[in-house]
């Protein structure tokens, strides 16, 4: 199975957000090419959301390109096996944390959203990816700052993507 199928899978099975659930399949009818940056009408990203439930807080990364505060994620690369081992590689890579495992049940929510060109719209598929105790984060190069918020300070520096992920990440917790 290709990282391509594994999409197509996914979002096949995915219940919520019904009109972008379609427009990502459509899109990956459409463009062969759908999952790869190259892609230029867009493109799936994923992302995880890294959260600390037995502290209440998430850890956000203050993206280096776009000077907002954001979950971590980025684009799929060919040795990705599927959407879920993209978004848990850009986690561990953008956190520095060890040990982080995704959390059951499949994507938390898709979002869509505009990317200054080339890239033109992500099609991001959102996961959430549980610290462990003690989980010590580290800054990496696609960073101006990492930082851990709790939850009630997410909607003061994030973005409404950030805080309905973090909304959706806690009810499926």
């Amino acid at each position: 199975m290709s990282l391509h199928d594994d999409a197509v899978l996914v979002l096949k099975s995915y219940d919520e957000q019904e009109e972008l659930r379609q427009l990502y399949l459509d899109h990956l009818a459409a463009h062969p090419d759908g999952m790869w940056k190259s892609c230029g009408t867009g493109h799936l990203t994923a992302s995880a959301l890294v959260i600390d439930p037995e502290r209440a807080r998430v850890l956000l990364t203050l993206h280096k390109k776009l000077g907002m505060w954001l979950q971590m994620g980025g684009h799929c690369e060919p040795g990705d096996a599927t959407l879920a081992h993209a978004a848990l590689r850009e986690a561990t890579e953008e956190s520095g944390v060890a040990g982080l495992t995704l959390l059951r049940g499949g994507p938390v929510r898709l979002d869509r959203h505009a990317i200054p060109a080339p890239c033109h719209w992500h099609l991001d598929v959102q996961y959430a990816a549980l610290a462990t105790a003690g989980a010590v984060a580290e800054i990496s190069d696609e960073s101006l700052d990492l930082r851990w918020f709790a939850y009630d300070e997410v909607a003061g520096v994030a973005d409404e993507s950030v805080v309905r992920l973090l909304d959706h990440t806690r009810s499926a917790l």
